[in-house]
């Protein structure tokens, strides 16, 4: 085996994170960033565009840490990358954030939004013909710390449970609100959809949001709505005997386990709530209950039945679950499980980063990684954002000057250079 001599050149600039020209091109041509944040009136410092496209770029890294703007910083190819003129300290950093936070995050809400507009994203549609927003709440781990906000989560642990909506079948992230761990579950997020698709519109919900009130809201909006039912105090031997009363049939599944469907209106509307009955007189050893157990399931939904059965109504509410893998992007892939702020607000103002950094990677994942220049990859529908990270924004690349022109110079082998190249001369 051969071995190697290390050495460091003192004049060559080289970088392993060639994406980031993609993460600055594209917010400075497709968002209206270096405007609006001038509304925020500073006398002196850094300008706040500059802090905006510092953090971004960490962002887009997964690097949530304000600690790790030192590097950056002092990296020329992290600059000239992002348009930053100023960069800003760690320290600097998170005091701007402390003290501008609840001004800045209508700006990046505003930026991600405008950012899919322009990119003309698709919206992807179910078999319904609508367009799926799906709404859900996901828990943060951050025990062990005094972060303002932190409470205890249904998890199990403390920490934040963020509210997020994903619109389509590809996941576009409209908002992610950042809320105490103990705060329930409620219509706090309905997105500015109609920017973005004419499609009709299907809000898919967990039981946390099964109330009256919410199925008004989306009555009066003129929105479908597919929401997990709360059984709370329901007696399941009274459905047993409603379900002989009205001569449903049963579905023995296994010896010893029989399960039907009931559906009735619902707040005195067309709409309906439909009721799986499970139950079990034996386990599935066939141990004997002594009594049979009885188990509840059920849909609330707008959905016409002439149009959509008890069957698909079940599986969209299924397809909901996709949302789950949006959560842990934000978590994993951006390394956002632990926020880095002991502030709420900044901490909420992290989050907003997040979204905007979100969208810019999921487009990128469906602007080429799924094409024919992609690097060789397994068929997807989808490629998480870890991936698009690695094919894309982990690109090495070295930054030449010459006749007052910058250029990145990738290798001979590179294999997301035609990718990488087709974004680039898009945007």
């Amino acid at each position: 085996m051969r071995t190697f001599k290390l050495e460091q050149s003192k004049t060559e600039i080289i970088t392993p994170h060639g994406g980031l020209a993609l993460v600055g091109h594209s917010v400075n041509r497709m968002t209206s960033l270096a405007k609006t944040s001038r509304t925020i009136v500073k006398r002196h410092g850094i300008a706040n565009i500059d802090l905006i496209r510092t953090y971004l770029g960490l962002i887009c890294l997964g690097k949530s840490d304000f600690e790790a703007v030192e590097h950056a910083r002092h990296d020329p190819f992290f600059k000239a990358a992002m348009g930053i003129k100023q960069s800003p300290s760690s320290a600097r950093l998170r005091q701007r954030f402390d003290e501008d936070a609840r001004v800045l995050i209508p700006l990046l809400d505003e930026a991600s939004v405008e950012f899919l507009c322009k990119a003309s994203v698709p919206v992807g549609t179910l078999a319904t013909g609508h367009a799926p927003l799906d709404i859900n709440v996901f828990p943060m781990d951050n025990s062990n710390t005094k972060k303002e906000g932190v409470a205890y989560t249904y998890k199990g642990h403390d920490g934040y449970a963020p509210i997020a909506a994903y619109l389509g079948t590809e996941g576009w992230c409209l908002g992610c609100e950042l809320r105490p761990g103990n705060q329930h579950a409620n219509k706090e997020l309905l997105p500015r959809v109609r920017q973005l698709t004419d499609a009709p519109l299907l809000v898919r919900l967990d039981s946390a949001h099964d109330a009256a009130e919410n199925r008004a809201y989306f009555r009066t909006h003129g929105v479908d709505y597919l929401i997990k039912w709360n059984p709370r105090s329901q007696d399941g031997l009274a459905w047993v005997d409603k379900a002989h009363a009205a001569g449903a049939l049963w579905c023995h599944t296994r010896p010893g386990k029989m399960e039907t469907l009931l559906s009735e209106r619902l707040d005195g509307t067309e709409d309906r709530l439909i009721v799986k009955v499970t139950v079990r007189h034996s386990d599935s050893t066939g141990q004997l209950f002594l009594e049979p157990e009885v188990s509840l399931g059920g849909w609330t939904t707008s959905l016409k039945p002439d149009a959509v059965d008890h069957a698909k109504v079940m599986a969209l509410y299924q397809d909901h679950a996709t949302s789950e893998q949006f959560h842990s992007e934000f978590k994993t892939d951006l390394d956002l499980e632990r926020l880095p702020s002991g502030k709420f607000d900044t901490n909420d103002l992290v989050m907003a980063f997040a979204v905007l950094g979100y969208n810019l990677l999921r487009w990128m994942g469906q602007r080429v990684l799924l094409g024919p220049d992609a690097p060789v990859r397994h068929p997807a529908k989808r490629r998480r954002l870890k991936t698009v990270m690695r094919e894309l924004m982990y690109m090495a690349c070295r930054l030449v000057s010459s006749g007052r022109r910058l250029y990145l110079r990738f290798g001979q082998h590179c294999p997301g250079f035609r990718a990488f190249g087709c974004i680039y001369e898009s945007i």
